[in-house]
């Protein structure tokens, strides 16, 4: 019996050659299968279809597939590995990776610099001429930790598994190594003069490219006491990087609130208005911003990963096959498919446009429930979404809205008051703010709302050129407040989790 097995993908048209016995969690991901409960099969986003070949029914493959389903093929890849060769069914994901084409002032500065924004699902890499603050070579890839699960918790889960912790760090401190090699190799200029490498990410990802311990996460009231800026030098992190250059994670702020919001404030120059301004990232973990020059105030909140299509029946990443935008045309449902391609899912964007055009065709009540008591809405067959999808996404908002409304009181201010609201990261520059609007995710006058792109890729890139001091006076500046111990949470929470009466919302706020 040969040590390696070879692997076929279809209709992609992708062969692989593996050694006997891997998991086809560590095969598939790359090609673009989703892990979104981290292999523990509990959901049905990695299935695959067997054409060639076999792979064994576990008991939880017993529990999540149907007679039909396993009678037709299909398995949980988490729960198998490859013992054979095979032949799989599976579509090509090609993921939408918000990066950064943003101009910013600057002072030139010798050399070259690399900027890395590390997102929990992407990573997104550019290269800098610090002369010119010109952008040379740009890479992006999904976060090879998501096999591991698909949201921050459940990485945090896996890290205090044995041995789960120092295979987070070593994936993703290999992964970010190897997209530094790749833009040197594609950008024309020497690689010597390479002197700063500038990392941003969440909390969760500072501390697990950094070595910290993630257990503070775990568990009330989730504060770490290692937020500070973390220095490497490349040969420390195992990179053979030419010239050795300075690898920086920028400080995190507090609590789940990162140095990706830290960068995003600094980028959009929220710290310097005279106005107040509302920041949001929209994501697994939402965060908040509310400040101007005088004083900012900060929060995070669990939204959970239905805006990334996690934990959805049919979810899925905004990538090809992917139902990402719903109108109503004609009083009928119309389904938009990225790669004009048949649907064979839904992602966060497709998920809020669905909700919202069936609000306004009166298929959902205010408290969530279909109209006719069915199970489902068919949106495009085979797409559709639950009853409990539509839960997922009110607990998702209402966190996100709750916590934009009490951090606005906590400021002292009213909605009518925001100057701006910024949405940063990929799903809040993605989603349609009509439907966000709708459904109750971003309780402003649509004048007020305004996608920002990637802020943290933006101020890592802005950080090359600036003393590292700069950005720790102002992370220690920012108040980071647990909306759990403000009064009326629960109450607020709860509230946030109905759509509104589509008479709130004219384009005016309330307090």
């Amino acid at each position: 019996m040969t040590e390696t097995v070879r692997i076929r993908l279809r209709p992609m048209g992708a062969d692989i050659e593996a050694r006997r016995g891997t998991p086809l969690q560590d095969i598939l991901f790359a090609y673009g299968v989703e892990f979104p409960c981290g292999g523990h099969g509990r959901c049905k986003g990695c299935r695959v279809r067997v054409l060639e070949g076999s792979l064994p029914v576990t008991p939880a493959q017993e529990r999540m597939l149907s007679p039909a389903e396993r009678e037709a093929g299909w398995r949980l890849s988490c729960q198998c590995r490859a013992d054979g060769d095979l032949t799989l069914e599976l579509a090509q994901w090609e993921a939408q990776i918000l990066a950064d084409t943003s101009s910013f002032a600057f002072s030139p500065a010798n050399g070259f610099g690399i900027a890395v924004d590390i997102g929990s699902t992407t990573l997104v890499a550019q290269l800098l001429d610090l002369t010119r603050g010109e952008v040379l070579a740009v890479r992006s890839a999904l976060n090879t930790q998501a096999r591991f699960g698909a949201d921050i918790m459940s990485r945090v889960a896996y890290a205090m598994e044995p041995g789960g912790h120092a295979k987070l760090v070593s994936v993703l401190r290999t992964q970010v190594g190897k997209m530094v090699s790749e833009l040197l190799e594609a950008s024309p200029v020497p690689a010597s003069p390479l002197t700063d490498i500038v990392l941003v990410g969440n909390s969760v990802m500072h501390h697990l490219f950094c070595a910290l311990d993630v257990s503070p996460f775990s568990h009330y009231p989730f504060e770490s006491g290692t937020l500070a800026q973390k220095d490497f030098t490349a040969r420390e992190l195992g990179w053979e990087t030419p010239g050795n250059p300075r690898v920086r994670f920028l400080p995190c702020i507090g609590g789940f609130v990162g140095s990706d919001i830290l960068a995003g404030i600094f980028a959009t120059g929220l710290h310097e208005s005279s106005d107040p301004l509302v920041l949001v990232d929209l994501g697994t973990n939402g965060e908040i911003v509310v400040g101007n020059r005088d004083r900012i105030i900060c929060a995070s909140t669990a939204a959970g990963p239905a805006f990334e299509g996690a934990r959805i029946y049919m979810g899925m990443r905004a990538a090809t096959g992917a139902v990402s935008a719903v109108s109503v045309e004609e009083g009928m449902l119309v389904c938009h498919v990225l790669g004009n391609v048949p649907p064979r899912g839904i992602c966060g964007s497709g998920l809020v446009d669905a909700v919202a055009s069936a609000l306004e065709l009166g298929r959902i009540k205010p408290g969530g429930r279909f109209v006719d008591g069915a199970p489902s809405l068919m949106l495009c067959p085979p797409v559709k979404i639950s009853q409990t999808d539509i839960r997922e996404l009110q607990l998702a908002k209402g966190a996100i809205a709750a916590g934009i409304r009490l951090l606005i009181r906590e400021f002292g201010i009213s909605r009518d008051d925001v100057a701006r609201v910024l949405l940063a990261g990929a799903f809040g520059n993605y989603v349609d703010t009509g439907s966000a609007r709708r459904i109750g995710l971003l309780p402003f006058a649509s004048d007020q709302i305004h996608p920002s792109g990637n802020t943290a890729l933006l101020g890592a890139k802005m950080a090359l050129f600036i003393p590292p001091d700069r950005l720790d006076t102002l992370a220690r500046s920012i108040q980071h407040v647990s909306l759990s111990e403000l009064e009326g949470f629960q109450d607020t929470y709860v509230e946030e989790m109905l759509f509104p009466d589509p008479s709130d919302l004219a384009d005016h706020s309330a307090p």
